[in-house]
């Protein structure tokens, strides 16, 4: 992948609609904590699946999950979206 999962969740995290506070509110995570776990250049700190989860249903972003789908060979649709 052309970028890492952890610098995609920082910028959806920091250069999204919401404000970071509002999503590590939403995430039931400490604002600091949120930080450090999406920093890229920290290697003792890690983003879990769980809160990757989280924070893709809070911010409704899903730029990372089409970049894993493409890189595995897949695509994403929208629920309800008709195949023809």
């Amino acid at each position: 992948m052309p970028e890492s999962i952890t610098k995609m969740t920082q910028d959806i995290v920091l250069e999204g609609n919401s404000p970071a506070k509002e999503v590590a509110k939403k995430i039931g995570k400490p604002y600091s904590t949120l930080l450090r776990e999406i920093n890229p250049f920290d290697n003792n700190a890690k983003l879990g699946a769980r809160t990757l989860l989280d924070i893709l249903k809070v911010t409704n972003d899903v730029k990372l999950l089409e970049q894993i789908a493409n890189s595995v060979g897949y695509t994403i649709k929208p629920r309800g979206e008709q195949t023809a």
